[in-house]
């Protein structure tokens, strides 16, 4: 499975730097602990439906045979009529143009902090800049978050998701200036930092602790890894899993172990809370760095901030320059 983030250029010229975000896989965890309800996931898949109709419209929007002029290369797949998609040189994902993605609302810097238009922080995560783009998050989005939604509920897993994304796009915007932004990889990828919260939080529930534990870790440093490359928007992946992370203890605490069999029993008999201390704790720790983190970074973004100025090698955490390719501001 794969999570985009993409991020393209937004100069006249029609070669666009377009980013690809790391491949996100769920890994299940063994456990001893059924959970009180077991729920329907409805949420997840009309989240696809609705990113999939997104992109239609995108596409009935951006019309390249009627507005190829000027561009190198010619529409891909011209008997699609108006929902052909832009020149290869521009899109390679097979997508809309990027004057297409900020009409409908792609995160872009200068809209956001000097046209007030902080509402591109959430419409951002709705669009795609292509099919394999699109492809491969709801790809994702499925194998993660129909999951989490049956042993969760469709309330915590919604919230989760749709902050996770804003808060990716906040971080985002706090380094990108120079591209415009889509994707919904931030908020997968908060889903999977609330996935290693959840179980942290719900530790003494699980078998095969170490081994889950193990699993879930490589596959989230693999992910991370992967969005050093060029064209690749890690920020929003950061921001996103670290949004989730917070959120997965806020959200996803289960009861502990026994508690649920002595509700049977008289109250007088009763011995043990809901949850464990330490699940109190990171539920009061997560909820106070998660509101404070987003304040400070919501503040800093619309004074004008960058982010750089704040961290002069956070730029490695997004592209690391090799022989074979550069890394800069865009």
């Amino acid at each position: 499975m794969a999570a985009i983030r993409n991020s393209n250029n937004t100069s006249s010229s029609s070669n666009r730097n377009y980013y690809y975000a790391a491949p996100t896989t769920a890994a299940s965890h063994s456990h001893v602990y059924d959970s009180e309800t077991s729920w329907t996931s409805w949420l997840v898949p009309l989240f696809v439906v609705a990113n999939c109709v997104v992109f239609i419209v995108a596409m009935y929007i951006n019309d390249c045979p009627h507005k190829n002029s000027g561009l190198r290369g010619h529409c891909v797949a011209r008997f699609l009529g108006r929902f052909s998609f832009q020149p290869l040189s521009e899109n390679p994902l097979f997508g809309p143009s990027s004057i297409t993605l900020t009409k409908m609302g792609a995160l872009q810097w200068d809209s956001v902090v000097n046209h007030h238009q902080g509402w591109r922080l959430i419409t951002c995560i709705w669009l795609h800049a292509g099919v394999i783009h699109l492809a491969a998050n709801m790809l994702s989005l499925v194998f993660i978050g129909i999951r989490l939604e049956q042993q969760f509920g469709f309330v915590r897993i919604g919230i989760i998701y749709l902050v996770s994304g804003f808060g990716g796009s906040v971080l985002s915007s706090l380094f990108i200036r120079n591209n415009i932004s889509v994707g919904a990889s931030g908020a997968l990828f908060g889903l999977l930092g609330a996935m290693l919260s959840e179980l942290i939080t719900n530790w003494t529930i699980y078998t095969n602790k170490a081994a889950a534990l193990l699993s879930l870790l490589v596959i989230i440093v693999i992910n991370l890894a992967i969005g050093i490359l060029p064209h690749v928007d890690n920020f929003a992946h950061i921001g996103g899993f670290l949004t989730g992370f917070l959120l997965g203890f806020v959200f996803l605490p289960r009861p502990q172990y026994g508690w649920l069999e002595q509700q049977r029993l008289p109250s007088g008999v009763r011995f043990k809370s809901k949850y464990k201390a330490y699940q109190y704790a990171l539920w009061l720790i997560s909820l106070v760095l998660l509101i404070v983190g987003l304040l400070i970074a919501l503040v800093m973004l619309f004074r004008g901030d960058n982010g750089y100025d704040h961290c002069h090698w956070c730029h490695y955490l997004t592209c690391v320059p090799t022989s074979k390719w550069k890394c800069n501001d865009s």
